[in-house]
């Protein structure tokens, strides 16, 4: 059997071709060593926010864990991508709950599918975890149905325990979900979420970020969020750029994520905001077929606006790479390498951390470069 610093050996060994040492002339980033963020657990080797991935993601050297946050019926917090659960559980094999599929619009997308907002936790339990990315990602259908979907309690639990048993603190970075469209069906997610990170010691010493695609609800909780606790930092994840953040949206705005990008955008952000979350195409375009254009400025226009930058999500498949850094093993072979020069390319632009579905390449590329 392997052990990890020989399994770690040979993976730097099977990498000759990548300079993973940074150029003199990488922009400054404003952290001083990225941050490694697990985004839905180790994604790319289990079904996305289980405690399986989780626990994958801890294993493989991730300093946050991302716990995305939809609401139940009765107003608890439970983890999954969406509040739609068509495509990451067994629900549609239970003919019990046949009758609560139905078509809703959420954030001005119209969707057909089960919400956990029609479900109790008690009824959430009784279903189990499925991977979303079925024809992707085959090798993870195998843990299909082996998972509960966990409630954001039992995703503290399970990170203070790991962090406890390893000496390694881990930070918690949620994501709370369709606020604007929550509180439209009676709920205040970011009360409970307050709550729930008061009553639980992990949550209120542990590094702390808390993302939103909206931006009121950040600004409504950032000063409870941080007298709860102190290292608490707040991300406006980005969108489109074409696209108004829902609450925008709602309110009859049309201010859009490109707005929010431009350095008097940013201006505002930092108002309520430490931290912003744009997508890896944010950084650096790409054409109709994947290849990359032109960097955009944004690493450096944020930073002069005071604001980290932490992007989203690197993946080691094909598919999700740009053309340029693609092998020809097709769209769901895993390419490490090209993950990694992904990666390393906005590492050298200046970024602050990264979301990652293999928290093990990227804990890799962090430690042999900085």
């Amino acid at each position: 059997m392997l052990t990890r610093r020989r399994t770690l050996g040979l993976f730097s060994a099977a990498l000759p071709a990548l300079h993973l040492s940074r150029s003199a002339k990488a922009a400054p980033s404003l952290a001083p060593k990225p941050l490694v963020f697990a985004h839905r657990g180790a994604s790319a080797l289990r079904p996305e926010h289980t405690l399986g991935a989780y626990a994958k993601a801890m294993l493989d050297g991730a300093d946050f864990i991302e716990p995305d946050l939809v609401m139940t019926k009765d107003s608890h917090l439970v983890v999954r991508h969406e509040s739609n659960i068509a495509d990451t559980t067994d629900v549609s094999d239970h003919p019990e709950f046949a009758d609560r599929k139905k078509t809703v619009t959420i954030d001005g997308q119209k969707q057909t599918g089960w919400f956990t907002t029609d479900f109790t936790l008690a009824e959430l339990k009784t279903l189990r975890a499925r991977e979303r990315l079925a024809t992707l990602r085959v090798h993870n259908t195998r843990y299909n149905d082996r998972f509960e979907i966990p409630t954001f309690e039992e995703v503290i639990e399970v990170v203070a325990a790991e962090a406890a048993a390893t000496g390694k603190t881990f930070g918690l970075i949620p994501e709370l979900k369709h606020s604007t469209h929550f509180h439209s069906l009676g709920h205040d997610p970011e009360a409970i979420f307050l709550k729930t990170i008061a009553a639980h010691e992990y949550t209120r010493q542990a590094p702390l970020e808390i993302q939103s695609f909206e931006t009121s609800n950040l600004a409504r909780i950032r000063e409870q969020a941080l007298a709860i606790n102190p290292q608490t930092r707040l991300m406006l994840l980005m969108g489109e750029r074409r696209q108004v953040p829902p609450d925008l949206a709602a309110a009859g705005k049309t201010t859009t994520f490109g707005d929010l990008m431009t350095p008097s955008g940013l201006k505002e952000v930092r108002h309520y905001a430490d931290v912003i979350g744009p997508s890896n195409t944010d950084l650096i375009p790409r054409d109709s077929k994947g290849a990359w254009l032109e960097p955009s400025t944004l690493v450096d226009d944020a930073h002069r606006a005071g604001l980290l930058v932490h992007s989203y999500t690197a993946r080691p498949e094909n598919y999700f790479l740009p053309a340029q850094l693609r092998n020809d093993a097709g769209p769901a072979a895993r390419n490490p390498q090209g993950m990694i020069a992904e990666v390393r390319r906005y590492l050298d632009m200046g970024i602050d951390g990264f979301f990652t579905d293999d928290p093990a390449l990227g804990r890799h590329l962090v430690d042999t470069t900085f």
